[in-house]
């Protein structure tokens, strides 16, 4: 909101963040964790590139992409091994999961503005509050959504659950992600869509799904009050 530039201006009731690619930089864990896994199955190590782009998804969904041939038992193992390896991984004292530098900022002027704040991510529940609470920000939020108790993305029923547990309604809400996945799920449940070009895809590829796209953490508050209103503009219309 511009609030953090001394105005006030219109919010979405509801904004709801991805967290790998969008709050934090965890592309390095998330690869290692899957080379980990391919190599307890036998298997070659994926590609790089390929394991950030399914990275949103569902974890078995996910491996699944990355082993069209296999069977589902051997997506389960690997999706198993790949648990084992990230708890690992964590408990590290060399493991990082950075905050995207302004993020902080962004979290806490949509706060000032009046916005409640929520995550909807492929991440485990358990893993999603590690990261929060490592980075101070559990109770910034106060929707939770993870494949824990929702189909994964890009099935809407995160944003739906969220919408619901807030009194949101779906002008009144955005979505902001750095994958196709978070914005096809954001057009799901009719809900604004922000890609975050700072992430895992390219923003060639998120621009056709986007309602408006930031560059950068700093731009997003911008971004956010000028989509809000014409969001807001359309509900009133409606």
């Amino acid at each position: 909101m511009s609030e953090a530039a001394g105005q006030t201006g219109p919010a979405f009731r509801l904004v709801v963040f991805d967290c790998d690619g969008t709050l934090v930089d965890s592309q390095h864990s998330i690869v290692a964790a899957m080379n980990i896994a391919f190599e307890d199955a036998g298997l070659d190590e994926p590609d790089a590139a390929a394991v950030r782009h399914v990275v949103g998804l569902a974890l078995e969904e996910a491996i699944a992409r990355l082993l069209p041939r296999a069977i589902p038992e051997q997506h389960r193992q690997v999706a198993a091994a790949y648990r084992r390896a990230f708890h690992i991984l964590r408990q590290r004292p060399d493991y990082q999961e950075l905050l995207f530098p302004g993020i902080r900022e962004v979290i806490e002027g949509l706060e000032r503005a009046g916005s409640l704040l929520g995550v909807a991510t492929g991440k485990s529940r358990r893993g999603l509050i590690a990261t929060l609470e490592r980075h101070g920000l559990r109770d910034k939020f106060v929707t939770l959504q993870t494949v824990d108790d929702n189909p994964g993305k890009p099935a809407p029923d995160m944003l739906l659950r969220a919408m619901r547990e807030t009194g949101a309604e779906p002008a009144q809400t955005a979505m902001i992600g750095d994958t196709i996945y978070d914005l096809e799920m954001a057009r799901r449940a009719g809900t604004a869509a922000i890609a975050a070009t700072w992430g895992y895809h390219d923003v060639a590829e998120l621009g056709p799904h986007a309602d408006a796209v930031a560059e950068s953490p700093a731009a997003l508050l911008s971004v956010i009050e000028i989509l809000s209103g014409r969001f807001s503009c359309v509900s009133e219309q409606s």
